[in-house]
């Protein structure tokens, strides 16, 4: 284990964090009581206070009890946007000694289907515009779907564009088991007493996927509070911050950092269902926003804005985030408007979040960090699973309070997704990295997806950041393509910034690209489009391109 990060540990942090002994609905009532009248979620301008949440919390856990049968340990799918639904849903779920089961939006009849299979969950809270992508369950193991219609939480006037499924009129849907929410709410059914613990499931996000079905985390109110203390500990969350929330909070890292941290810390968040660059940056001159979290695009898709300096944004004292390094020109630029650095971590579904941040004070550009509170985290061979030296490549394993159980219904995924080291369990990340001289950790790339080209290594995410110092390119995705001679051959699908479109060929990437990097990683094929496919969390999804490039190999 390095402990050279000490040297740099920040001097207003403590070594270990204590972590409260409690269920994580206590969160809520720890807030309303304080602060019963502040607003908690802001959503197109209406406010929903923390006594109001609390308030509604209950009421939906005592319809999951009374009504639908829930008990302690079962499980509830959360198929919603961001919303104050979403975050009304959560506690609900967990007021009722529940396990919340969040589902990406963009998930299909098919795909839910394993989510009802996997869980054995008999209820859902659904939006109206997906309802027929759920309502065929209704047959297959669920029993009941609270209806949700967004609009019903814009009470307040508003001067900027509301998608058209948020504005959507209330649906009304002649199914038995389907009940609207604002019915469920007027039903002001009250839960019984609060009996789970900290050492039980509180929440099973679901893995990507990558291979076979997705696989189900399964976290506990302690190991889901751990990311919740420890990132308003981190970055200094205090009960007057303001955070703009629109990382979806399906996901781990919208979820902790933008959703359950601000509730602990009595904090008001101001929230978007999607990502709109004109939308966020207005919120944040009304709202005078002190804290961000954005994924690397969105960075830059804020930053590439013709009319970002019309806005003042000069509230935001943190910019933080993860999921993909952040283009070093593009953290320069904005460092030079806002005069404060890009922070970036690294976690996973596994450990609800972050293992690693960078210090506020002195972050790393490209970095995952240093390991965070009471976390242990080595590099390792990915053959002999022995720490490899410092400055070498190794995966990433990691031991700490977030650390999940394993996965759900499926101990063979658990037994070979964990390792013992020096008395503790070790969860193998799959993420390639490195620890510098300073003890910090650097992504190399995830283990599956380095190119061999002609025997040389070619680690993806290091193209992708020399790609970016090209004027012309918004966005890149590098990719392995087969190749007679070399075996495997790299593959840059970019696209271009607008002013270039037309301008910029092909041909004049690959050239550009020969002359600045080494020929083995250097793109010897390049493919324009108009955007890179992500994921409803905005990661770039490279392996759906990755398998397009095969397919299409095979059959020419």
């Amino acid at each position: 284990m390095s402990d050279r990060h000490l040297a740099f540990w920040p001097k207003t942090q403590p070594r270990h964090l204590s972590l409260p002994n409690t269920h994580l609905f206590y969160n809520a009532e720890v807030s309303a009581a304080r602060y019963p009248d502040k607003p908690y979620l802001v959503f197109y301008d209406t406010p929903v206070t923390f006594g109001q949440f609390k308030d509604e919390a209950e009421r939906i856990a005592g319809y999951l009890q009374n009504e639908c049968g829930v008990k302690k340990g079962d499980r509830v799918l959360l198929y919603l946007q961001n919303s104050p639904q979403f975050v009304l849903a959560y506690y609900g779920i967990l007021r009722a000694d529940a396990v919340v089961v969040p589902v990406n939006p963009m998930n299909m009849t098919e795909e839910l289907r394993h989510y009802v299979s996997d869980t054995g969950a008999t209820v859902a809270f659904a939006p109206q515009d997906l309802m027929g992508h759920i309502a065929p369950l209704l047959d297959e193991g669920l029993r009941h779907i609270v209806a949700v219609s967004y609009g019903d939480y814009i009470r307040a006037g508003h001067d900027y564009p509301v998608p058209a499924y948020i504005a959507a009129p209330r649906a009304h849907f002649d199914l038995p088991g389907v009940i609207p929410w604002t019915d469920m709410l007027a039903r002001g059914l009250r839960p019984g007493p609060m009996t789970a613990g900290p050492d039980d499931l509180a929440v099973m996000p679901y893995t990507s996927g990558t291979t076979g079905h997705p696989k189900g985390c399964m976290h506990t109110h302690r190991s889901v509070m751990y990311n919740a203390v420890a990132g308003m500990t981190w970055v200094g969350t205090q009960a007057d911050s303001v955070l703009l929330s629109v990382l979806p909070f399906f996901h781990v890292t919208g979820m902790q950092g933008s959703m359950n941290t601000p509730l602990y810390a009595g904090a008001t968040l101001v929230m978007l269902p999607r990502w709109d660059r004109d939308t966020a940056a207005r919120l944040i001159q009304r709202y005078r926003v002190n804290g961000v979290q954005l994924i690397s695009a969105m960075v830059v898709d804020l930053l590439s804005n013709p009319d970002i300096t019309d806005y003042d944004l000069s509230s935001i004292t943190r910019i933080s985030g993860g999921g993909a390094a952040m283009p070093e020109a593009i953290a320069q630029k904005l460092n030079d408007m806002l005069g404060i650095p890009y922070v970036e971590g690294y976690g996973m579904s596994e450990t609800m979040a972050a293992t690693h941040l960078n210090p506020m004070q002195r972050p790393k550009k490209q970095c995952l960090g240093m390991p965070l509170y009471d976390v242990d985290s080595r590099v390792v061979d990915t053959q002999t699973l022995l720490e490899v030296p410092q400055g070498e490549a190794g995966e990433i394993i990691v031991s700490g309070p977030q650390v999940m159980q394993g996965y759900w219904n499926n101990p063979g995924a658990t037994q070979d997704a964990f390792i013992e080291r020096d008395g503790k369990r070790f969860l193998r990340t799959g993420d390639i990295a490195m620890i510098d001289e300073d003890g910090y950790f650097f992504m190399v790339d995830r283990l599956k997806r380095m190119i061999n080209a002609s025997g040389f290594k070619v680690w993806p995410a290091e193209v992708e950041a020399l790609l970016y110092h090209h004027p012309a390119i918004r966005e890149a995705c590098i990719i392995a393509a087969p190749d007679e001679k070399r075996g495997e051959t790299v593959k840059a699908v970019v696209v271009l910034k607008d002013a270039y479109r037309g301008e910029v060929s092909e041909q004049d990437i690959v050239d550009w690209a020969h002359a600045n990097m080494a020929a083995y990683k250097s793109p010897r094929i390049v493919e324009f489009r108009d955007a890179l496919p992500k994921s409803g969390s905005g990661k770039v999804m490279w392996r759906e391109m990755q398998e397009q490039a095969m397919a299409a190999a095979v059959k020419n």
